[in-house]
């Protein structure tokens, strides 16, 4: 079992932005800027390519939907998105907010308090359509 299964039963807790029947979006604990997403589909995948092309499909669309409302919430030039999926073996999309091109490196990383990740958290809550 994956760390974010646990995150998705509830054994971790997260900071929940978005979520439906098939898939969950939390903020990165350890974020590349202020608003850096996870979406992850509930059913546990290693690898993005093997999901069938219908959840992969809705992965993306459901991805678009918090990346729109993340956009909203946290100023910044574009949304950026990444699928590495080495560190956790569950599929994962990042979407990290960035203003330079080292945000989306995974070696540039910033410190938040629990307040702040709770106040980000349901900015892109408030936002997600």
């Amino acid at each position: 079992m994956s760390i974010f299964t646990k995150i998705i039963t509830g054994e971790i807790p997260s900071y929940k932005v978005a979520e439906d029947d098939d898939f969950i979006a939390f903020l990165d604990i350890n974020p590349n800027a202020k608003g850096h997403t996870l979406v992850v589909p509930k059913k546990e995948e290693n690898k993005i390519f093997d999901l069938s092309k219908e959840a992969y499909s809705s992965l993306m669309d459901f991805s678009y939907r918090v990346a729109k409302a993340l956009e909203k919430a946290v100023p910044c030039q574009r949304i950026g998105m990444s699928v590495i999926g080495l560190e956790v073996p569950h599929v994962h999309v990042h979407l990290v907010p960035t203003n330079v091109m080292s945000d989306m490196q995974f070696t540039h990383k910033v410190k938040l308090s629990k307040d702040e990740f709770v106040a980000i958290a349901a900015s892109i809550a408030d936002n997600f359509e």
